[in-house]
């Protein structure tokens, strides 16, 4: 892939970047704005080069229908402040307003398109409509960056397409993803140790049977745990249960222990009666579920044992927290994971998505962990060794 730094001189040049600002709201207010200030290195390149930068961006899913809910607004909004000087929200894509905004731009200026995702060729599987769309938005541009990580696995319109109709290079951000998880799957320090949460296993089984093969010890929390703990013949009580996955879990415990390697599960669950904020914990030993509770974050023995693992390890990556982290009596295990990868003294990747999300929401600094990826869905599909389309187009060149 080349980097911008390999379009030459860009000062006057009209240059399209892909960033991915699909920030989580809470109405209007943006409630982390981590992948926002991933975005402003190459933003912030482009500008000192007196390019004519235009972004293209999503936020949520409004499936090819403009809604103002998805609105860029508040994305173009906080990366005005960030960088200090107005970005212009286009009222379209790739009409009247958009043509406007990208004409009226001085050398150094941003303007910003709205939501790719209005448009219906964007996430089309026809490859036509979204050839169409790439035109219109190449249109716009004389060269193309890709600095939109979240998305490189996704075959879209302003991802995919777009590339292959201008000069194209990647951006700092995409460059150091790329750097860092290409750490992760050759020649990783030892130990290595991957860590996944969340809620579902079958969301994870792809990346599981890879690593597996890669990394010394896996640690597994979360609502994923249960479907594990199920298949040593442990009663999950209420409990997350994949029920159709038992099978394939028990194949990657028996896998792992040929192969010499480590699954570690949960010793002790913190559980409650209900699903709720204010439900009443207490903690039971992993094998004795109560028939009545639901097992909403690991119990303190297992955020022991998982910190001790990941203390000692060389190199840590970790997607998807231990329980329900954004409620105090269920953040335990995830706060417990996030420090002990604080204190790690090799490379630490934090894998993006909610686990981004969780570690900022308790209080830790992105400048304590060695890695934040800003593609959750993303780093994990790199991980289990896929092909991403955003990725091998640039390396097409174009």
């Amino acid at each position: 892939m080349k980097s911008v730094s390999d379009l030459g001189d860009l000062a006057g040049r009209r240059v399209l970047i892909r960033c991915d600002l699909n920030v989580p709201l809470d109405g209007q207010t943006i409630t982390d704005d981590g992948r926002i200030r991933a975005s402003l290195p190459t933003l912030r390149q482009l500008r000192d080069q007196g390019a004519k930068i235009i972004v293209l961006a999503h936020l949520g899913r409004p499936k090819g229908q403009v809604n103002p809910k998805y609105s860029l607004a508040p994305a173009a909004k906080r990366l005005s402040e960030l960088l200090d000087s107005e970005v212009r929200l286009a009222k379209d894509v790739v009409g009247e307003s958009a043509r406007e905004v990208v004409s009226g731009l001085a050398d150094g200026e941003v303007g910003m398109l709205e939501n790719v995702r209005y448009e219906p060729g964007e996430e089309s599987k026809d490859d036509g409509e979204r050839s169409a769309l790439a035109d219109r938005y190449a249109a716009f541009g004389d060269v193309f960056v890709s600095d939109g990580f979240g998305v490189v696995h996704r075959k879209q319109a302003s991802v995919y397409d777009l590339a292959k109709r201008l000069p194209n290079a990647a951006g700092k951000l995409l460059q150091t993803e790329v750097e860092v998880l290409g750490q992760l799957t050759e020649a990783p320090s030892r130990p290595y140790v991957v860590v996944l949460g969340g809620a579902k296993v079958s969301d994870k089984l792809a990346v599981i049977a890879n690593l597996i093969k890669i990394a010394d010890t896996l640690v597994i929390g979360g609502g994923m745990a249960f479907t594990f703990l199920a298949s040593e013949g442990y009663e999950v009580g209420k409990s997350l249960l994949e029920a159709d996955q038992i099978k394939a879990v028990r194949r990657y415990l028996n896998d792992a222990a040929s192969g010499g390697k480590q699954i570690v599960l949960p010793s002790d669950i913190v559980v409650a009666p209900e699903v709720a904020a204010d439900a009443v914990p207490s903690v039971v030993p992993a094998n004795a579920i109560p028939a009545d509770q639901f097992g909403l974050d690991i119990g303190p023995d297992s955020a022991r044992v998982f910190a001790g693992v990941i203390k000692r390890a060389k190199t840590v990556f970790w997607n998807g927290p231990m329980g329900i982290a954004e409620w105090e009596s269920f953040a335990g295990g995830t706060k417990a994971v996030a420090q002990a990868l604080t204190e790690a003294q090799g490379l630490t990747v934090v894998g993006g998505g909610d686990s981004a999300a969780a570690v900022r929401d308790l209080g830790f600094r992105d400048d304590q962990f060695g890695h934040i990826s800003t593609g959750g869905g993303a780093s994990l599909e790199y991980l289990e060794g896929k092909t991403l389309p955003g990725l091998a187009v640039l390396e097409e060149g174009a």
